[in-house]
Order: structure tokens, then sequence, then C-alpha cells
């Protein structure tokens, strides 16, 4: 393994991003900033201009809603929801600590993807980081099921996700997608995967309360016949992709990296935060590594997007 793909990495300086929230419809600023070593993804809620609450830890044990994306508690009855596509970038680039500042109670949907957020991101650069990554090394399978959907965690030699979904749908079907994790493949085959939804469901998902900020701007729309949006899909598969992505962001929940493999069929968010808990729910389940005691086949993180590999991507090493 390279010496530099031991280290720990944040962003080189702050980024901000303005949009709405997919579900909530309102305008919202994210700002991704540095954050020190062995800190991880925290994230902080600017309530007004005189009180915030935070910065507490991007976790799964603070995760108390799973419809249709990912919502976290952040104490004193504040929560952000959303924060998959955000957290799947920076974990997808190899990105181990950031601090998230949010003006709203949702996350910015973009384009739907985590494209914007890797494209800036890369712009901006990451600063190497004097401390060695840290891993949770998977030692045994960890399974959970609820009726036909399942997803586990395994012992394996590197950092996969084997993916399935399966939709009474002839324009999604049955797809599956195998991943072995590196920048450069999270860059090419999954940040650009947009979120879908069925027309038919449009109406009931409102008048619930979500997708309210929903549009074909940033979301796929599906109906009976095909997709809707003019463009089309970005990938044939896009749909398994989409998935993908989440699960990079649902996972790296877990504080720190994964080590070993995710496999899934049928899943979402609910089965990711389950399988993060049984995972935890015992000490033989897992054991925390360094970079350094990783077998040196793992250089993964060597294996950079054209030009994220040179100045000014990877800054000094402090």
């Amino acid at each position: 393994m390279h010496k530099l793909a031991a280290r720990q990495r944040t962003v080189a300086e702050a980024v901000e991003f303005n949009g709405i929230g997919v579900h909530t419809g309102s305008p919202v600023t994210l700002i991704i900033e540095p954050a020190a070593p062995d800190t991880g993804y925290t994230v902080t809620r600017m309530i007004d201009e005189r009180r915030k609450v935070g910065p507490v830890p991007v976790h799964f044990s603070r995760v108390t809603r799973t419809t249709l994306c990912t919502t976290i508690d952040l104490g004193d009855s504040v929560s952000v929801a959303t924060v998959e596509h955000v957290i799947s970038a920076l974990s997808g680039l190899g990105v181990d600590n950031a601090h998230l500042v949010l003006s709203g109670s949702e996350c910015p949907i973009l384009d739907g993807s985590s494209w914007p957020f890797v494209e800036a991101i890369m712009e901006t650069g990451l600063q190497i980081q004097p401390a060695s990554r840290r891993f949770i090394k998977i030692m045994r399978q960890v399974l959970v099921r609820n009726n036909e959907a399942s997803a586990a965690l395994e012992p394996y030699a590197g950092r996969s996700l084997d993916l399935e979904i399966d939709f009474d749908s002839k324009v999604i079907g049955r797809q599956r997608m195998i991943f072995d994790w590196s920048p450069r493949k999270y860059y090419d085959d999954v940040s650009r995967a947009r979120t879908f939804g069925f027309v038919r469901d449009a109406k009931i998902l409102r008048q619930a309360g979500y997708a309210l900020g929903s549009s074909m701007d940033n979301s796929i729309a599906v109906n009976d016949e095909g997709i809707l949006n003019p463009g089309g899909l970005r990938y044939e598969d896009e749909f398994v992709r989409h998935k993908l992505l989440d699960a990079i962001g649902d996972l790296a929940l877990c504080g720190l990296p994964i080590y070993g493999r995710f496999r899934s069929y049928k899943g979402g968010h609910a089965l990711n935060a389950l399988v993060l808990h049984g995972l935890f729910a015992s000490e033989a389940n897992y054991e925390i590594v360094t970079a350094d005691n990783l077998p040196d086949t793992f250089d993964a993180l060597d294996d950079t997007p054209q030009g994220m590999d040179a100045q000014p991507y990877l800054r000094s090493v402090g």
C-alpha cells in the first residue's frame, strides 16, 4: 500500500451548496468543512442566528426515520434528513473526516445523485492528515431480514458491495450490481445515479408530507410505460446504482469505513441501519484495525479518478 493511502483525509477547504430539500421543498444551505483526524462525520444544524444544535456525530445510533431517506436526530427535538447522498460522496471518495453545517432540516437534493458533491470535493481537494486510517473489519457474518428483503455484512479481503433490487415494474425489474470500492470506481460507476420514484405514488407521498421538492430536475420519474425524464437514464441500470449509492452513505454511518462485504436483496435505508445495529450487537462481529494492518493488496485509495491524484486534489501532508 502506498503510504499516503494509509493516512486519513479531510476536505482541504470549506465548500458550500445551495438547493432545496427533496421532501420539504424548502431552500437550504449545506457547507462541508474540514474536520480534525479521528472525528469522522459530524453535523451542526443552524436554527437561527442565535441558536444551533451540534456538532454531533452522523451515526447510525441517531437514525430515527428511514422512510424514503435517512434522518438523524441531533437532540433538542432537532433532526436532519436525507444525509445519505452527501455522506455517500464523502465515503465514496475516501474522505475520513468532515463537518456538515446545515441551515435547514434536510440536505439539499441538488440533481438527485451525489455527483454535485463529488465534483465540488474534487475541485476543492483533499488534505492528507497525520493519522492512520482506521477500518471496521468484519469478522463474522451479520444477517438481517424483513420478509423477502435481506442485508448482510460478512468477512472479505477488501471493500465490496453486492446489491440486488427487484421491483414489480417492467421499467425497472430485477437489477444487480457488484461493486469493489475505489474512489475511481465510485466516481465513474456510482456518483451520477439519481434517486427515482413512481408517478403513481406522487400524490399520496405529497399528501403525507414527502417529495414536496421532487421534480424531474432531481429525480427519475417512472410510469408504467417508461422514463419521463427528457434525457433518459445516465446508466442503463441507474436504479440499482442509486440504491448502491444510498447503501454506501448509510453504511458510512457506522463511524469508520467497513473492510468486508455488504450484500443486500430488496433492501433500503431501514435494513441498512438494521444491519449496523446487528454488527455492533456483539464485539465478536468486528475488529477495529488500521490501514497498516490490512493486506498489501488493499491499495484502493491509490485508484483515483483522472486528476484526483494530482495537485490540487491531494494537498500537503500535515
